[in-house]
């Protein structure tokens, strides 16, 4: 999943602000307790995203995908007075584990933590929002980028994770069978990059951000 070489990682990272306390107890936490902990966001991943929070002085986030709460506590920071992020996971035997670390935080208040399906809750929301993260299940990310793309405001940031799928999109074989994540991610990707209501980069940081701008 992480691309860069294991110094230079190491290198990137130490000249990242840290993690608060809190957040690497939730790295260490996950890791040690539950399975599949490479879904975390991770240090320099979630520095980024509370770079975007806060370059955008967010007031409304909604987060598809929550897993153990590292990602909504990052976007979390740069929320404004009065600022809330949504953050929707259809785990719910993670919701008392992710929800300890939300209650511990300086954002208890600001966090909107909801079990469900997305794909039925996103079309009950009535926010405008100006940050979307979708880090759910990859078969239907082009599913809540369709939902959601009008309740994102002009200007407004979709980042979808997970877009390089450990390499495997840009590792494509010729006459090699495709599994059906990575197509479906290379379909996504095409989405993304072709869709001429927004600009788009991606960006190789950890397994791939496709960050989109809302024009």
């Amino acid at each position: 999943m992480d691309f860069l070489p294991q110094n230079i990682n190491d290198y990137s990272e130490n000249h990242t602000s840290p993690e608060s306390d809190l957040l690497a107890k939730l790295n260490r936490e996950t890791h040690a307790k539950i399975l599949q902990s490479r879904m975390l966001s991770g240090h320099l991943q979630g520095r980024v995203l509370a770079m975007f929070s806060h370059m955008m002085q967010a007031k409304s986030i909604l987060e598809i995908g929550t897993y153990t709460g590292y990602s909504a506590l990052c976007l979390a920071e740069g929320l404004v007075e009065g600022g809330k992020i949504i953050t929707i996971d259809v785990n719910e035997e993670l919701e008392s584990f992710t929800k300890q670390f939300f209650d511990d935080s300086e954002y208890a208040d600001k966090i909107d933590y909801r079990i469900g399906d997305a794909a039925e809750i996103i079309p009950t929301l009535d926010e405008v929002f100006d940050i979307v993260f979708i880090d759910a299940d990859k078969m239907s990310y082009a599913k809540y980028y369709d939902l959601i793309f009008d309740k994102v405001r002009k200007g407004g940031y979709i980042i979808s994770d997970n877009v390089l799928w450990s390499g495997k999109v840009a590792n494509i074989e010729q006459g090699k069978k495709i599994d059906k994540d990575t197509q479906n991610l290379l379909n996504f990707n095409k989405m993304c990059h072709e869709d001429p209501r927004t600009e788009n980069i991606l960006m190789p940081l950890r397994d791939g951000l496709m960050i989109s701008r809302k024009l």
